[in-house]
């Protein structure tokens, strides 16, 4: 038996393999490595390079593989991007999604987990919110995991796939052991953000609105470290084994800090100030998103061990220091002598 991991190279989904291999499982990648680093899977997994709206591929490595489980990660996750390309994210998040289920339900996969986002409920009416709050995306990021949330069900309930649906809330930070974290250039992760910011390599961070109904103005965030995230992939796939009924739930630890507090955990992990200049705000923000943990708390077996801002904003600085190491030495090694 083994699992397929779709956007496997990625940041999110590279940890998500490592915790699988090191838990001994069999595991197969497919990503197409526009985000994704091809190092950051563990030696020995095999990698496909191509695109999960190739069905002829999937199924291939279904078959080739004996793949019984999917964990899906492929698709574009930047909130802004998808205001101004929402045909873009409509393509990369649900018509491809929509071409991985018909790969999987011809080929006999049964167990189905999918890497949503806390981005479906839009505003909430309540904090925290409770997955059976109202789904009102405000961008089309958003909505195209809706959209596939959707699909998903209608194809379980027509074909007896199961399925956990996981609602991401801010996911941040790197492997403990600084095998890997968010390499990708360009992310627009407030943490990485900032991160990026207090090692020098950004002239400041924009805060996007301070004129929010919130303590401090800024917007409010319920932040997981990613490795965490990981290990609830893992016990999502547990459950489904064991025969759990498809559900959807929330991955967060059900607390949540503004932006101003976050970007002062990582002035106060590195020991480092930097600048921060205030913004207007941006259309499809949202403005304040904590997850209710209960459902997740009484369905999976999952403990986090990282929920910690400072621990996570830590993490994300010794990856981030990591990488400009390796820069360093590179660039020297490319000087001729």
């Amino acid at each position: 038996m083994t699992i397929l991991v779709t956007g496997g190279a990625g940041y999110i989904g590279s940890h998500t393999v490592l915790a699988l291999t090191e838990a001994g499982a069999n595991v197969v990648v497919i990503d197409n490595l526009s985000t994704g680093f091809s190092w950051a899977i563990p030696e020995g997994v095999p990698l496909f390079i191509g695109d999960v709206a190739d069905e002829n591929l999937v199924e291939g490595v279904i078959a080739a593989h004996n793949v019984t489980s999917i964990i899906h990660f492929a698709g574009s996750v930047v909130v802004p991007d998808s205001m101004r390309d929402p045909l873009g994210y409509y393509r990369n998040n649900t018509f491809a999604t929509r071409n991985l289920m018909n790969a999987a339900i011809r080929c006999n996969v049964r167990n189905f987990i999918f890497s949503s986002t806390a981005a479906v409920y839009g505003n909430p009416d309540q904090v925290p919110v409770p997955e059976t709050a109202p789904t009102r995306p405000l961008s089309p990021y958003g909505s195209s995991k809706l959209m596939t949330e959707i699909m998903l069900h209608d194809v379980a309930t027509a074909f007896g796939m199961n399925y956990v649906v996981l609602r991401y809330f801010n996911v941040a930070g790197a492997d403990p052991h600084g095998r890997i974290g968010l390499s990708t250039v360009g992310a627009t992760h407030l943490l990485k953000i900032a991160v990026e910011a207090a090692t020098g390599q950004r002239a400041k961070i924009d805060v996007y609105g301070t004129d929010y109904p919130t303590q401090d103005g800024s917007c409010i965030r319920d932040f997981i470290h990613v490795s965490d995230l990981a290990q609830a992939h893992l016990s999502a796939l547990a459950y489904l084994d064991q025969g759990g009924s498809s559900v959807t739930l929330n991955c967060g630890y059900g607390r949540g800090y503004s932006v101003l507090e976050t970007i002062e955990a990582v002035r106060q992990a590195s020991e480092r100030n930097f600048a921060v200049q205030i913004a207007p705000r941006r259309p499809g923000d949202i403005m304040t998103m904590i997850a209710d943990t209960s459902r997740i708390q009484a369905t999976l077996d999952w403990t986090p061990r990282y929920d910690d801002l400072r621990t996570i904003a830590t993490h994300a600085l010794a990856w981030e220091g990591k990488l400009l190491r390796e820069q360093e030495f590179g660039q020297r090694q490319a000087v001729p002598a």
